[in-house]
């Protein structure tokens, strides 16, 4: 535990961070699950919302700084490349 005032500060901020970038980390799992679903269901329609929807909350995620933006750009093109096949 710290005894200095600003360490402590720091120590509060950075919980909240924390909990803030395992939200969006879950939510990114979770979208990218969706997606894995409907390209096993093989709906063309569903395939294409949840790309879409993966796209958005990758993006949201390198923007909030929760992951490098080189990462977002990769796994989008790696789900669009798998939902593109089985289309």
């Amino acid at each position: 535990m710290p005894n200095i005032k600003s360490a402590k500060r720091r120590m509060r901020s950075d919980e909240v961070k924390q909990t803030r970038n395992r939200g969006i980390k879950s939510s990114l799992k979770t979208a990218e699950r969706r997606l894995d679903d409907a390209i096993k269901d093989g709906n063309k329609e569903n395939t294409s919302s949840a790309l879409k929807d993966v796209n958005s909350s990758y993006d949201r995620a390198a923007k909030h700084g929760v992951i490098h933006a080189s990462k977002a750009s990769r796994k989008k093109s790696r789900l669009a490349a798998r939902a593109n096949a089985a289309a």
